[in-house]
């Protein structure tokens, strides 16, 4: 292929790339990190309050009440915590009956949390590092910086199709598909493994400033480290969308001393 397919193909992107910076850049709390999000925030909550409801219909929500009290107590104290940067929000905690060791949180502040996590979480600290976690999504507006990153890779695909329109049908196939796997494993991915980073700084902060002791979350993260292990099967470090649980234990050592001088135990 000839160089100059590629120097037309850089140059549209470049140019699209540009108009959309100048229009869409936020700055995320707590870490300070600039953001590209072409989503409204009124039309980011709208569409995951509309998914959240449609998940409260398929899995069944746990009538355990010891679990839904403890899930409200530290997701209020959590979210109070994270008022400041996201004032008046609209906090809903859910807890669903489930197996998976997991939890989630939707734009706008509609969070989940699987009562299979629960065994991993253990107590209230433990809880407070997966809800900080999810409560970071939101407030650093992950699912918005998402659903842009997924516009400009289609625009960039369709820009590269037309370009391709006229060239052998095999080369642009070829072509196509590099394209797809290049977005995947080298933007996708990895972007998706430092907004899971980000969450998790952002949570110990929350988590500190909640009274609960944040060096707590190490601890939760050595437990669910173990519990991945005995699941059996590693997924590549380049392929996974969240980072490992050795680096997420690495890096939450490195901002421990900044949320240790936030927290305050509670009373």
């Amino acid at each position: 292929m000839k160089a100059k397919f590629f120097l037309k193909f850089w140059c549209s992107c470049g140019i699209a790339g540009l108009a959309v910076v100048l229009s869409g850049c936020d700055t995320v709390p707590i870490t300070g990190r600039s953001q590209l999000n072409l989503m409204s925030s009124g039309r980011e909550a709208e569409l995951g309050l509309t998914r959240f409801n449609q998940l409260k219909k398929e899995i069944p929500i746990s009538k355990n009440t010891a679990a839904n009290l403890l899930v409200q107590k530290v997701g209020r104290q959590i979210a109070a915590a994270a008022d400041k940067d996201m004032p008046g929000a609209p906090w809903e905690f859910v807890v669903f009956e489930s197996r998976e060791a997991n939890a989630f949180c939707l734009p706008g502040g509609k969070v989940g949390v699987y009562t299979g996590i629960l065994p991993i979480t253990q107590d209230e600290a433990g809880l407070a590092t997966v809800i900080g976690h999810e409560v970071a999504h939101a407030v650093a507006r992950h699912g918005g910086e998402r659903m842009t990153e997924a516009l400009l890779m289609q625009t960039g695909g369709q820009i590269l199709g037309a370009t391709l329109s006229n060239s052998d049908p095999r080369m642009e196939s070829a072509v196509n598909a590099a394209y797809g796997l290049t977005a995947q494993i080298g933007v996708t991915l990895p972007h998706s493994r430092a907004q899971e980073s980000e969450a998790d700084h952002i949570g110990l902060i929350y988590m500190a400033r909640a009274g609960y002791d944040p060096r707590m979350a190490v601890a939760f993260w050595q437990r669910f480290a173990d519990f991945e292990k005995r699941q059996g099967g590693a997924t590549p470090a380049f392929l996974r969308t969240h980072p490992t649980d050795a680096k997420r234990i690495q890096q939450l050592s490195v901002w421990l001393p900044e949320a240790v001088g936030q927290y305050h135990p509670a009373p």
